[in-house]
């Protein structure tokens, strides 16, 4: 175990987060005495979302690590996130002594074979000999192709056990970066040039591959419209001139639906067509060519056949692809597609500047915006609050929008931030959570108290099931979704102050601002995780829809203006 241990720090972990127990003990006896901080998390599940965190804004492995039995059953919803989101993390288990294995010995279960469909590789340690190096392969896993979680259990007796090890004559692996086929790159670029209308499409693939500098160098030297999905938020600045908005039919812009329903081709990068994206196929593919590049060959083609697949990972495939446009001509103007994007932007907004009492959501996120720094960290999960962090929250910065995108399990932001946090201090964090969500691993918040990582929490509380209460909408019924008991329900505030730290309730639309402030200086102050509960307007509806142009409006708009901007 000291010889993991190494292995860890070299491969630059500097912090991990789990809870010890009797059959992982030997691996916590070589973590006292490493340079490796080690946060104790209240559960697995939490302790999954906080290395998962960690990873998403450093880009390197996060490690969680538990006891035998329940603990890794409660790892399980972190690895399927973790896997389905493509993020590299390694989740490290204890277990019975191998001669045990077959006893049903306490706490002994086969979670090699439950956490095999939800990570990349799954591996029980069977040899004392082999540590550093299954270690190493791991981390080599993880990280290569598309990223995603590995799980390691590790047999009381085998940690118990001792091998050869030099740090000093090993080192990480290398990591494979595939190059696309210089002739598929000219396929692509030929698509481009042949197209009157086409967009390029970042997905979470830009971000994870650190491609957003080459992104941008192709779109300004083709003045192409850049999209992003909700995973690619960040990928692109979307104060950009050439910013087109989020096309889909739950998180989304109206004016990036239109110019994507207006566009010829798609250039996705590091895309997966997730079907809250798409929507009807019939609508997002008619018109419309795609060229997909992905480094995993098994997506291309997984969700419909694109016109040209691309095999690459997306910083060279969208340098070469740069490069390959400056070969065939200087830099282009702006033309008409560009400004036809920038009227749509201009025209097709959606309103969040009400005055209305209770709160509506989109007004929060008008204060959010308008308030925190553009390089502030924003970590958000899933039900309408998402949807509409999605709709009107804007994003600057690769790694600075944190969301679950495609798992989406509730409790996941909180945990989340903190990995956050811990990994970048000097960094401003703020978890945008829901009434529910937040309930589901409350107990995160103690750790953040106990460990003082600072980060402010804003959460819209309607007191609902919202998503589930407007799914419900078509079925004619408000079953099972509604959390209203009391005065209020949970008072969120006093829950805070249990776990020592402050917190504030706001009902009035022109307090949010003041409240944002107060959150801010205090948890730099207090060093603590600080609450800021706002209380909306129980049954407002996200705009949301079966395709991009079906998409059904809940609150007023302005009205849109047309303009001919034709050849």
């Amino acid at each position: 175990m000291e010889a993991v241990v190494e292995v860890l720090e070299s491969e630059g972990v500097d912090t991990v987060f789990g809870i010890p127990g009797a059959a992982i003990l030997p691996l916590y006896a070589a973590l006292q005495n490493s340079s490796i901080r080690h946060i104790t998390v209240r559960h697995e599940e939490g302790g999954t979302h906080a290395a998962d965190g960690w990873a998403r804004v450093t880009g390197n492995v996060g490690v969680c690590i538990g006891t035998s039995g329940p603990a890794g059953t409660n790892m399980i919803t972190g690895l399927y996130t973790a896997l389905a989101d493509s993020i590299p993390m390694i989740c490290v288990t204890g277990q019975a002594v191998t001669s045990k294995l077959h006893q049903e010995a306490f706490q002994a279960v086969d979670i090699v074979e439950i956490a095999k469909p939800v990570t990349k590789w799954a591996v029980q340690l069977k040899e004392p000999a082999q540590a550093p190096w299954l270690f190493r392969e791991a981390f080599r896993v993880a990280r290569s192709g598309r990223p995603g979680p590995v799980l390691i259990d590790l047999p009381l007796d085998v940690q118990r056990g001792s091998c050869r090890y030099d740090r000093a004559l090993d080192a990480p692996l290398p990591v494979e970066v595939p190059r696309p086929l210089p002739k598929a790159v000219r396929a692509a670029m030929d698509l481009l040039e042949e197209a009157r209308r086409p967009i390029i499409l970042a997905g979470g693939g830009v971000i994870i591959g650190d491609a957003t500098e080459e992104l941008r160098a192709l779109a300004e030297h083709l003045q192409v419209p850049v999209q992003v999905t909700l995973m690619g938020k960040g990928a692109f600045p979307e104060d950009h001139p050439l910013f087109a908005g989020m096309a889909g039919i739950q998180t989304q812009t109206r004016w990036g639906n239109a110019a994507f329903l207006e566009s010829d081709l798609v250039l996705a990068v590091g895309a997966r067509f997730g079907d809250r994206h798409t929507g009807d196929l019939d609508v997002y593919r008619r018109g419309r060519k795609f060229v997909h590049v992905d480094i995993d060959p098994m997506q291309i083609g997984r969700v419909f056949e694109p016109d040209l697949g691309v095999l690459g990972h997306a910083r060279p495939v969208l340098a070469e692809l740069r490069d390959e446009a400056r070969r065939r001509g200087k830099p282009q103007e702006p033309g008409r597609w560009p400004r036809r994007v920038a009227e749509l932007r201009g025209t097709m907004g959606r309103r969040d500047d009400f005055e209305d009492v209770p709160i509506k959501p989109p007004r929060v996120f008008k204060e959010i915006n308008e308030y925190f720094p553009r390089d502030t960290t924003f970590v958000t999960a899933i039900g309408l609050y998402q949807i509409w962090s999605g709709q009107f929250q804007t994003t600057y910065l690769p790694r600075r929008y944190l969301v679950c995108g495609q798992a989406g399990p509730l409790g996941w932001e909180v945990p989340a931030a903190m990995g956050a946090k811990l990994a970048h201090p000097e960094r401003q964090v703020v978890a945008v959570v829901g009434d529910y969500s937040f309930q589901f691993l409350m107990e995160e918040v103690a750790v953040a108290a106990q460990y003082r990582v600072p980060f402010v929490i804003v959460m819209i509380n309607n007191e609902y099931l919202g998503l589930i209460r407007q799914a419900e909408l078509p079925y004619g019924m408000n079953y099972a979704v509604d959390l209203h008991y009391g005065e209020g329900g949970i008072d969120h505030v006093k829950a805070m102050e249990a776990f020592g730290c402050p917190a504030r309730r706001v009902e009035l639309p022109g307090d949010i601002r003041d409240a944002l402030a107060w959150a801010s200086a205090e948890a730099a102050d207090k060093r603590l995780p600080v609450l800021v509960e706002v209380m909306v307007e129980r049954e407002a509806n996200a705009a949301m829809g079966p395709s991009l142009e079906a998409v059904k409006e809940f609150e007023p708009l302005p009205e849109l203006i047309t303009a001919d901007w034709s050849d």
